[in-house]
């Protein structure tokens, strides 16, 4: 069953009552609905056009969290062959909230990264919800370096509502962990590609995110805070999370207009979570164009062109 968001109750009510009428007739022989049930569904998807074509950016962040919306583990499965799984940090832990191993795409081997936040009760809790911490950060700068000695591109999945922030994470040393891997995604000389497939969280989502072209999905966001987070300090009320996200500016449209970000990933109509297949392979285009892009760039050029990028962020006038 599809899990309908709060602003999606009247969408839930239309295609929920012509499911109903086509039950009916199964079950009673010879009564004829298809011309009601098909009426009701000529207005769902108009309504579903409506909403999904002027979402806010509260709205958005709701969608980019949908519990059905294609993870990092869909998209590799989908996009990727031959996929191998590296594990731990080689200094304390593994963190199940951090996938990343070598594979093919389209062919060409990559070495692919991202976060994981689980699909159900129990993969959630062993992910800890897309939360990493310091052992998935250093595991993903092992695997750039092992990247960048192979000549591997580097193709990164971010979804994260930040880094965890809890008393062990702290103490294995969170913040450096996410400054260091931050900085090799500065340093490694083979092309870094990334997309923010839902959340993109603060520092957490930086580390991974800091890349020679960085994309996101239309319905997906990328800030320095949640909503919630932002409302709590400056409103001392998480009920303001509407108003934080207007002010956030998190929204890929509005990053691809501050020059943030370099494309918007196109989903189909309701968002990734009702098609996923269409939506990964829609990421997986872009992707590949990405790639192109950057193909046959030397590791010098790679660099300066990355570090110029992202020092000459905040050159775009606000409008």
């Amino acid at each position: 069953m599809t899990t309908y968001l709060d602003f999606e109750k009247d969408l839930a009510e239309l295609e929920g009552k012509a499911q109903e009428l086509r039950a009916m007739a199964q079950q009673k022989k010879g009564m004829d609905i298809e011309a009601e049930a098909t009426a009701l569904d000529r207005k769902a998807a108009s309504m579903l056009s409506d909403l999904y074509n002027d979402l806010s950016p509260w709205r958005k962040c709701q969608v980019a969290r949908h519990p059905e919306r294609p993870h990092a583990i869909d998209y590799i499965g989908q996009l990727f062959t031959e996929y191998t799984s590296l594990a731990g940090d080689r200094n304390f832990a593994e963190d199940a909230a951090v996938l990343g191993g070598l594979a093919r795409f389209h062919g060409r081997p990559v070495m692919v990264l991202g976060h994981e936040k689980g699909s159900d009760t129990k993969s959630r809790l062993e992910r800890n919800f897309g939360m990493a911490r310091p052992e998935g950060y250093r595991k993903a700068i092992r695997l750039m370096n092992l990247a960048d000695r192979f000549n591997l591109p580097v193709i990164t999945l971010i979804d994260t509502p930040g880094a965890y922030p809890g008393k062990g994470a702290e103490e294995r040393g969170q913040s450096e962990a996410i400054a260091r891997s931050t900085e090799k995604c500065l340093q490694i000389g083979v092309p870094l590609v990334s997309v923010v497939i839902g959340e993109g969280g603060s520092g957490g989502a930086v580390a991974f995110a800091t890349g020679d072209r960085v994309a996101m999905l239309e319905h997906s966001v990328y800030s320095v805070i949640s909503p919630e987070g932002c409302a709590s300090i400056l409103w001392k009320s998480a009920d303001k999370m509407r108003e934080a996200a207007e002010a956030l500016r998190l929204t890929a449209q509005d990053l691809r207009q501050l020059g943030v970000i370099d494309r918007v990933i196109k989903e189909p109509l309701g968002g990734a979570h009702r098609d996923p297949k269409a939506a990964i392979a829609m990421a997986g285009d872009a992707i590949s164009s990405m790639l192109e892009e950057l193909e046959g760039v030397e590791s010098k050029k790679l660099r300066a062109m990355r570090r110029e990028k992202y020092l000459s962020m905040g050159d775009t006038k606000l409008n």
